[in-house]
C-alpha cells in the first residue's frame, strides 16, 4: 500500500525510469481500481499520504515538503511536474506528428522518396516505386535549459500553487525557445509563395498549395495572428471554448512568439514534423532534496526533422 512505500533519493536514479514510474512499480495504480484513490497516480498518493496540498484555498507552503527526509524526496518531482506542465501547454505538442526517443545526441531517421507519379499501370507492367532509405544526414540534438536561482529561505514561505505557477512559466518560455527551432526546421528547404502584404486571398492560396495533404494548422506570430483575426472574411469566426480559432478552410490558427512576422507556415500536422529527444526534462534532484536551491538547472536535449516535406507550405511576406 502507498502508506508503506519507502521514499529515498535512489528512486530518481533508476536507469530508464522516471520517479513516478519507479513509484508505480512499487505501488501500482491498478491496485486502487474501484477505490477513492483510483484517479491518483503513485506520486499523487504520496502527496495524500503526507497531507501535502499543492493547490486550493488550504494550499501548503514550500517548506511543507521539508518536514521530513521522506517528504523532501517528493519535492524534485513537484518542480519537474510544474515546469513540464508549462512546457506541454504550449503549441509545440500540437504541431509534432511523432515523438522519438533517441539514445544518443545524433539521430539518423529514414527518408521517403515518393516522387514517382501515382498513375494507373498496365497489367503486368512495373509499378511506380517509393523508396525508404536511411537518412544520409544526422539530426544533431541541442540542449535547451535554464539556471534557476532561488534560495530555500526565499521560497520556503511561498504557497505551493504560486511557486508552481512560476515554474510553469519557465516551462512555457523554455518551450518557446524549442519551438523556434521546430519552425526553422519546418521552413527549411520549402520554396515559399510570396506576397507584398498579407491578405485573406494569400491565406487561401497557401491552403491551395496542398495537394494530397490537408492544411490543418497555420502557424503565425502574435502580430500576424491579430492581422488575420481582424480580416473582414473572419468577422463571423469565433473562438471555441478551448480558445482555438479555426479558419474558414478548416485550419487552426496557431499563435506563437517563436514565429517570424514575415513568415506564415501551413502544415498538415499529422505528417509534417518529428520531435526527437534524448531526455525528458531533467534537473539536479539531489540539490533540491537537500534544500540547496541556490542554483538549479532544468534542461531538455532535443531536435526536429521533417517527415513529409509535401505536408509543409510557407507564405513569405516580402514588405
Amino acid at each position: 500500500m502507498y502508506n508503506d512505500v519507502k521514499l529515498e533519493k535512489g528512486l530518481y536514479n533508476l536507469s530508464g525510469k522516471s520517479f513516478t514510474a519507479a513509484l508505480e512499480e512499487i505501488d501500482p495504480s491498478a491496485n486502487y481500481a474501484g477505490t477513492p484513490l483510483e484517479k491518483l497516480d503513485a506520486y499523487e498518493r504520496q502527496l495524500k499520504r503526507f497531507n501535502i496540498r499543492i493547490s486550493g484555498s488550504s494550499c501548503d507552503n514550500v517548506e511543507k515538503f521539508f518536514t521530513s527526509t521522506e517528504t523532501a524526496v517528493l519535492f524534485p518531482e513537484f518542480v519537474t511536474r510544474s515546469i513540464k506542465k508549462g512546457f506541454d501547454e504550449t503549441v509545440l505538442t500540437s504541431i509534432c506528428a511523432a515523438k522519438t526517443i533517441s539514445e544518443s545526441g545524433q539521430y539518423l531517421g529514414c527518408t521517403l522518396d515518393d516522387s514517382a507519379a501515382y498513375t494507373s499501370s498496365a497489367q503486368a507492367s512495373t509499378l511506380p516505386t517509393a523508396t525508404v532509405m536511411e537518412s544520409t544526414t544526422a539530426t544533431v540534438l541541442a540542449k535547451y535549459g535554464r539556471l534557476i536561482n532561488a534560495s530555500y529561505e526565499a521560497v520556503r514561505k511561498q504557497r505551493l500553487d504560486v511557486f508552481g505557477i512560476m515554474l510553469r512559466s519557465i516551462g512555457v518560455k523554455l518551450a518557446a525557445a524549442v519551438t523556434a527551432k521546430a519552425l526553422d526546421v519546418l521552413a527549411d528547404g520549402i520554396a515559399p509563395i510570396t506576397s507584398s502584404a498579407l491578405t485573406y486571398a494569400d491565406l487561401a492560396a497557401l491552403c491551395g498549395e496542398f495537394e494530397c495533404f490537408n492544411m490543418n494548422a497555420v502557424i503565425v506570430s502574435p502580430s500576424v495572428a491579430s492581422e488575420i483575426v481582424a480580416m473582414e472574411q473572419l468577422s463571423d469566426v469565433t473562438a471555441e471554448e478551448s480558445g482555438r480559432i479555426m479558419l474558414p478552410f478548416g485550419a487552426e490558427l496557431i499563435r506563437t512568439s517563436a514565429a517570424d512576422d514575415n513568415k506564415i507556415i501551413g502544415i498538415d500536422r499529422n505528417f509534417a514534423l518529428e520531435f526527437i529527444t534524448s531526455t525528458d526534462l531533467i534537473m539536479e534532484t539531489d540539490k533540491l532534496i537537500d534544500r540547496q536551491l541556490d542554483q538549479i538547472t532544468v534542461s531538455i536535449t532535443c531536435g526536429f526533422r521533417q517527415i513529409t516535406p509535401d505536408a509543409i507550405k510557407v507564405l513569405s511576406i516580402t514588405a
